[in-house]
């Protein structure tokens, strides 16, 4: 395997990775955002606050996105194994 094919492979990994990932992690951040806001405003500074809004949040995304997600996984896989049959 050619230098150029370990960088594309790599190159592809991530883009896998970041088109998997980005459903989740925008909706983690969206969710911190807006309980930071309203503890900041309201002083109420419990843990218990930011854990559970979000954990429902992403799960709910993960199920919205889930096809998303593994076609991105799907893509990345294919291409991989079309690689290691080629040669």
């Amino acid at each position: 395997m050619t230098p150029d094919a370990v960088t594309d492979v790599l190159h592809r990994a991530l883009l896998a990775g970041l088109g998997a990932s980005w459903p989740l992690l925008a909706t983690a951040l969206a969710v911190g955002v807006v309980i930071g806001l309203v503890q900041a405003l309201t002083q109420v500074q419990e843990s218990t606050l930011t854990f559970v809004p979000k954990l429902l949040a992403v799960g709910g995304a993960l199920a919205l996105c889930a096809s998303l997600m593994g076609q991105a996984l799907g893509s990345f896989a294919r291409h991989a194994m079309s690689l290691v049959a080629g040669g």
